[in-house]
């Protein structure tokens, strides 16, 4: 590996490490020419996926795109950058383990919706009304109107009491 500051042809590891949930190995090398330290990042190259605009537009997906749109719904709300960027990193693999060649921006718009609900309300309507363009404050909401609703089903559902009894040797200790 060349080095950034000298050019010299060569390079010692460090040391190695797995990076980004395995997907790629981070590498600490040092010149032996000059001596200074410097990281690489090897990655597998992944094939290419496109996104299909909605003006029918087609450009190479972009994580650093989806995590910027999560980044401005996130506004000052406490959502930490980790949590956004592995958001982002599930919706790149969903979309990349379909093993289509395109996808629509309409498709990642609501993969990264459904994950964004869960993590904060606030920022996910803020996401949405960017996404779905909201034309007036009434359809603003009507979506926040769905979450709740949604969000009530979910209470109930966590308050029911199973229909089926817990198998023996679960549960309240009795045999």
């Amino acid at each position: 590996m060349r080095c950034p500051y000298c050019g010299h042809q060569d390079s010692r590891v460090l040391d190695s490490r797995p990076a980004e949930e395995g997907s790629s190995i981070r590498r600490r090398r040092e010149c032996p020419s000059c001596g200074r330290r410097f990281t690489t990042y090897e990655r597998v190259e992944a094939p290419a996926l496109l996104v299909v605009k909605r003006d029918g537009r087609r450009e190479p997906f972009d994580r650093a795109k989806v995590l910027g749109g999560l980044v401005k719904a996130r506004g000052k709300r406490p959502i930490p950058t980790e949590v956004l960027e592995a958001l982002a990193a599930e919706v790149e693999r969903e979309v990349r383990n379909s093993g289509e060649p395109e996808v629509s921006s309409s498709r990642i718009g609501e993969l990264v919706m459904e994950r964004l609900r869960a993590v904060d309300e606030v920022a996910f309507v803020r996401f949405a009304s960017e996404y779905r363009r909201f034309q007036d404050v009434e359809s603003i909401v009507e979506e926040v109107a769905r979450l709740r609703a949604r969000k009530e089903r979910e209470e109930q559902l966590r308050r029911q009491v199973p229909l089926l009894p817990l198998a023996e040797g679960q549960g309240n200790g009795k045999h």
